[in-house]
């Protein structure tokens, strides 16, 4: 994660957040745009899911794609179960350095609130594979569809992304399960009440909050 992020991609990261009060990343040491390699092992792209806690419980799905990553807000969090078609709403652009982010974002602060990281891991773009899929996931993204197969230490196998629109949003995906030797239609959708903590630090949300009260 040497290289600066292009500072249009963040531009709307960078406005919502005053940086001398929150600890937050300010992307300085973020990827750069359109980098061939990810910033995981091996220049594999990377993935995280951050437990936050703001005005509501959420997690923040966030892919690596084109030197950010790419963020959606997923209400009632990832599941393991193909049957569950999980919201997830398409927020700012965040930088690299944020997928190692856990701590409380300060009252008055965008997204007040604690924050751990409830999983993480690399990714392989599926798209990329399929004899007409598109190169990147950024160009995925762009056609409202993308599959990718995650290697976390709770999120595995494969995953889609479907730009649905609904109710007329343009922010409106959905966050599926894929079929496969991973799914888990019987404890699948339990999974992140089952694994609450962060694979970080081991602690819980409240943990977070507590320290930093």
């Amino acid at each position: 994660m040497s290289k600066k992020a292009k500072p249009d991609l963040l531009a709307e990261y960078l406005a919502k957040r005053d940086f001398a009060k929150t600890p937050e990343p300010t992307g300085k040491s973020g990827s750069g745009g359109g980098q061939s390699r990810g910033a995981g092992p091996g220049g594999r792209p990377i993935f995280v899911v951050q437990k936050h806690r703001a005005r509501t419980l959420h997690y923040d799905f966030r892919l690596e794609a084109g030197g950010v990553l790419k963020s959606w807000a997923v209400p009632k969090g990832p599941s393991m179960n193909p049957k569950d078609k999980r919201l997830a709403v398409a927020v700012e652009d965040h930088p690299l350095d944020y997928a190692g982010f856990e701590g409380t974002i300060p009252a008055d602060e965008y997204g007040a609130g604690p924050v751990i990281v409830w999983d993480a891991g690399v990714y392989r773009n599926l798209m990329a594979e399929k004899p007409d899929g598109p190169a990147t996931v950024a160009q995925a993204l762009a056609a409202g569809h993308v599959e990718v197969c995650l290697e976390g230490e709770k999120l595995r196998g494969n995953f889609a992304l479907v730009h649905t629109k609904m109710g007329g949003s343009e922010k409106n995906w959905l966050l599926i399960k894929m079929r496969d030797a991973e799914a888990d239609d019987a404890k699948g959708s339990q999974i992140a009440d089952a694994r609450p903590n962060s694979v970080l630090s081991g602690r819980s949300i409240d943990e977070v909050a507590d320290a930093d009260a």
